[in-house]
């Protein structure tokens, strides 16, 4: 076992938006449904609806820190906890959602 302590389950924006300006390797997936991707995104993120995510298991649990965001943090943190079941422990959700990040990061992201 590591000494490391395992990541929080969620990630605040502010801490999202630091690692985003760093170039950090991770990957972004937006688990909304296609119209509301369509609506805004954080840029750089993979659409990945929270209903397809079983099926795209092998690609999320590569061991890249992954980040799923949604409307305001509850089927993103669905998905989190289902795929730390699945041995992805480098998951982690985006806490508030895009509505968070937002009022919080880039308020040129539409809200809805």
């Amino acid at each position: 076992m590591t000494s490391s302590s395992p990541l929080p389950i969620e990630i605040a924006p502010q801490d999202l938006a630091q690692r985003l300006a760093a170039r950090d390797k991770l990957l972004l997936v937006d688990v909304r449904e296609a119209w509301e991707h369509q609506i805004c995104r954080i840029d750089g993120a993979r659409l990945i609806p929270m209903g397809s995510i079983p099926m795209h298991l092998q690609s999320l649990g590569n061991g890249m820190h992954v980040v799923c965001y949604c409307h305001h943090g509850k089927r993103s943190l669905d998905v989190v906890r289902w795929l730390r079941q699945q041995g992805v422990e480098t998951a982690q959700s985006l806490a508030g959602g895009i509505e968070r990040w937002s009022t919080e990061i880039d308020p040129k992201v539409p809200r809805y």
